[in-house]
């Protein structure tokens, strides 16, 4: 008799205990203020009229951007484009007698547009083109050409400066300061947008490094965490470098974390069956491109949990590769603030940062009749890593009047219900003080 009396008080005890945790239950939500998915709206090339024509109505919409722009050739700039490596007449008298092979192409194809004379950008870019196609003896055949054009003085004397450097050189920094100051996000597309594909280490280094000390200089180090290469390249060669040496915290190229699955632009797989944590699905509107299209991207997001939409714009009006009018853009922008309800629209650096604080946080929380209190950690740098997290917790069914309280900061927080009971949802930073939660 005695042990049946012990055992039955045992399982109520434990039905007890199981009851409780229910009702303190965190959660992180897995995009900020428990939003359905998240939407980041980029641009490349730093397009002027990407600033002059399309900012303002982000501003009104309160839509943060990511700007990806290229540096080399705006007024100010302290680092430009040029040929790190041998004396370039080296190189040039080398062809004359040893053609272009695996084993000296990416050094002659990084010396190309340096050779003095202008019209070489155009072969540059040509054995680009056929390289990343993977038609190797053409590129290299494109380059024995613009070698021999230049030994032959066949070009004419000059320095070519390629369509998006020329196009960004309109820009200013003070503009792109006060752009960064009203929450959008620039990021580095390289010093002058050529093919990374087909330049050796030294100079894919230079490129990215230098562009990144330039905007460092001119807009913080806050500006220095994403970075895209050029013509959204992902060489196999190029992608290992420039992971591997940890130039930036983000590439919108490439981001191997085990919990993503990345669709790129050109992928023609949709996000809806994966089975990931996340999906980063790109984009790429082009002046072709119909509205109804663009439009389905959201639908398909909000019909989901789990996807992250990255818009890739380029040209805006007359200027740039594939422009699309501002006034479509406009129409566009409006589908998003009219579905902003489930929709977090942020800049890439900050879903980047949401995702990876939330997949490393880990959470302690402790209950008293009247009070939990919430510890939030984890282990990434947090002199980066320092963006609210959205908490989610739910709450004894007693519990009216909530308040949060973090680093002596106490907010009023508004309870919500669902089919498991009462919770409140809440944004605290995380690796700060502990989070008291207070109900009555």
């Amino acid at each position: 008799m005695k042990n049946l009396f012990f055992e039955t008080c045992l399982s109520s005890l434990i039905i007890l205990f199981v009851h409780q945790n229910t009702i303190c239950q965190t959660t992180i939500a897995k995009w900020q203020h428990n939003k359905k998915g998240a939407i980041s709206i980029t641009y490349d090339d730093g397009i002027p009229t990407q600033f002059t024509q399309v900012i303002p109505i982000m501003n009104k919409l309160h839509f943060p951007g990511t700007f990806f722009i290229v540096t080399g050739d705006i007024k100010g700039s302290l680092n430009h484009s040029k040929f790190i490596g041998r004396p370039v007449k080296e190189i040039m008298n080398e062809t004359k007698t040893i053609t272009t092979n695996k084993n000296n192409f990416f050094e002659r194809a990084s010396a190309a547009k340096f050779l003095g004379y202008k019209g070489t950008e155009e072969y540059f870019f040509k054995a680009g083109s056929l390289y990343e196609s993977g038609k190797l003896q053409e590129a290299y055949k494109t380059i024995d050409s613009v070698y021999a054009l230049a030994l032959a003085a066949a070009l004419k004397p000059g320095i070519d400066t390629s369509y998006e450097a020329g196009l960004s050189a309109q820009n200013s920094w003070s503009e792109f300061k006060t752009f960064a100051s009203q929450g959008h996000e620039f990021a580095c597309h390289s010093l002058s947008h050529p093919f990374m594909a087909i330049l050796d280490t030294p100079n894919i280094r230079y490129e990215l490094q230098k562009c990144k000390e330039d905007i460092r200089i001119h807009l913080g180090k806050e500006n220095t965490f994403s970075a895209e290469v050029p013509f959204g390249t992902e060489d196999e060669r190029v992608m290992k470098y420039v992971l591997a040496s940890k130039f930036f915290e983000a590439l919108r190229n490439k981001m191997p974390e085990p919990y993503m699955q990345e669709i790129n632009r050109g992928y023609k797989e949709q996000p809806g069956t994966s089975q990931q944590e996340y999906v980063q699905w790109q984009r790429g509107p082009l002046t072709k491109t119909p509205i109804t299209l663009m439009k389905s991207w959201i639908d398909t997001l909000l019909a989901h949990d789990n996807i992250w939409l990255v818009l890739v714009f380029h040209g805006i009006d007359t200027l740039g590769w594939q422009p699309i009018r501002h006034e479509e853009i406009a129409n566009y922008f409006q589908y998003m603030k009219d579905n902003e309800a489930g929709l977090w629209i942020a800049t890439f650096k900050d879903v980047t940062k949401y995702m990876r604080e939330r997949m490393a946080a880990k959470i302690t929380e402790e209950k008293t009749n009247r009070n939990i209190t919430i510890t939030l950690y984890h282990s990434l740098d947090a002199s980066i890593y320092n963006l609210p997290l959205t908490l989610k917790t739910y709450i004894p069914a007693k519990w009216k009047n909530i308040t949060v309280q973090q680093n002596h900061e106490t907010k009023k927080i508004n309870v919500e219900k669902d089919a498991k009971g009462k919770y409140i949802l809440y944004q605290v930073l995380p690796n700060e003080s502990k989070i008291m939660i207070t109900g009555n």
